[in-house]
């Protein structure tokens, strides 16, 4: 099995929280490191329909049977379970008692917010990130595979070619969860909906023009938006505002949190066609900024991560912030470093009176350059991992 980050972060935690969060999209392996890394621990699954009537229509009696260090799988479709939950815990008051799980965050996350606010640490788990990937030897050899695959752990571990995995992993999820969320009866126009947005990924989010496209209200397509969001579709990336007077982009970007659906749903059936293909450029830069997001979530840290454009055309992909300092990372798919990827940065550094920055693009060389330290598509990893380390200053000029 691959080992996965984020057992560090649940391990650091439990011992400080009564109650363990662990939320994400189905079939991001929640179900499998948590029996795996807390094999002492009572296994309960909600999605047993016997199971689930129980906790339904007797929780005190559920949880009489189920008193201390036991994990709850899909829990939000209990809703009624954590008023309860609550009382066993303020009545107990030990780290660790329970953990639980969900693939629906809207659901999981409003029970939390409404009954054990204070008393759970909420963490994310996401498909592999390419660390967890290359620790194990699992990691795609080029740049278009890796786009092409994207990181859903049965894609590893079972030998499923993406074409149908993916395929078959959007129709269980439309028929399936979004029913459940929102009632939408049009799963055909929701379907087009998504495609829609795949053809968007990377770009300003304009829900008047998405809805349009779409033959729906811009109203809808921000209700539908929402359900993609709470599934660990998609992610909307947030414009840097801080230490700017310039007038500057305030509309969020759309991003996947998987390359492999957004492949999937532009119709694109082998990493060969990613070459030529119109968003590639997107792809990659999607795929790094997913993967920044990873690697913060499994860690139980919150991203940071932000973009910057102002109203003249001037851009950063990505922001890096934390504290008083932020780095600018740009992203570029070519596999020639040109003097080009430097100029944005440039103008970004002037505006805030300061240096440094990260070039990530789709070559395999570092280059520690006097404007900024460029990272191949193998180690970008590592602009990430500088930021806020004693290593920041060897890497970021």
């Amino acid at each position: 099995m691959i080992p996965r980050t984020i057992v560090g972060a649940i391990n650091r935690l439990i011992t400080k929280f009564p109650v363990i969060s662990v939320t994400g999209p189905r079939q991001s392996g929640k179900t499998t490191i948590l029996k795996s890394a807390f094999s002492d621990y009572t296994y309960v699954s909600l999605e047993n329909p016997d199971i689930l009537q129980f906790a339904v229509f007797d929780p005190r009696g559920f949880l009489a049977q189920y008193p201390k260090r036991c994990i709850f799988d899909e829990v939000q479709r209990a809703p009624t379970l954590f008023s309860f939950l609550q009382q066993v815990v303020d009545d107990e008051n030990e780290p660790g008692m329970f953990i639980l799980s969900g693939s629906q965050n809207f659901l999981l996350v409003q029970g939390i917010t409404q009954s054990l606010a204070g008393r759970v640490a909420v963490l994310k788990l996401l498909p592999f990130g390419r660390e967890e990937l290359a620790g194990s030897g699992s990691a795609p050899a080029s740049i278009n595979e890796a786009l092409f695959w994207g990181a859903y752990p049965r894609l590893f571990d079972k030998k499923i070619v993406p074409v149908d995995y993916y395929t078959n992993y959007l129709m269980t999820y439309v028929e399936r969860d979004v029913r459940q969320m929102k009632n939408i009866s049009d799963l055909a126009t929701f379907r087009r909906f998504l495609g829609l947005c795949a053809g968007r990924c990377g770009s300003l989010l304009n829900l008047v023009a998405l809805g349009n496209d779409c033959g729906i209200t811009h109203n809808t397509a921000r209700a539908w938006l929402s359900v993609l969001e709470a599934s660990y579709i998609v992610f909307l990336l947030q414009p840097y505002h801080r230490n700017f007077s310039k007038r500057l982009t305030k509309t969020p970007k759309l991003y996947f949190f998987d390359t492999g659906i957004v492949c999937s749903l532009l119709g694109i059936r082998s990493s060969g066609e990613l070459s030529n293909h119109a968003m590639q450029g997107q792809l990659f830069e999607n795929y790094v900024i997913s993967e920044f997001m990873k690697a913060a979530f499994h860690r139980g840290r919150s991203p940071d991560l932000f973009f910057w454009r102002d109203k003249t055309g001037h851009e950063i992909d990505c922001i890096i912030a934390g504290g008083e300092h932020e780095i600018p990372v740009e992203i570029k798919s070519a596999q020639t470093v040109c003097d080009d990827f430097f100029r944005n940065i440039r103008y970004f550094n002037k505006l805030r009176r300061e240096r440094g920055g990260s070039v990530i693009y789709g070559g395999e060389e570092m280059q520690r350059r006097t404007e900024a330290t460029v990272f191949g598509w193998k180690n970008f990893m590592e602009a990430y991992r500088a930021f806020g380390t004693e290593k920041q200053a060897d890497l970021l000029i």
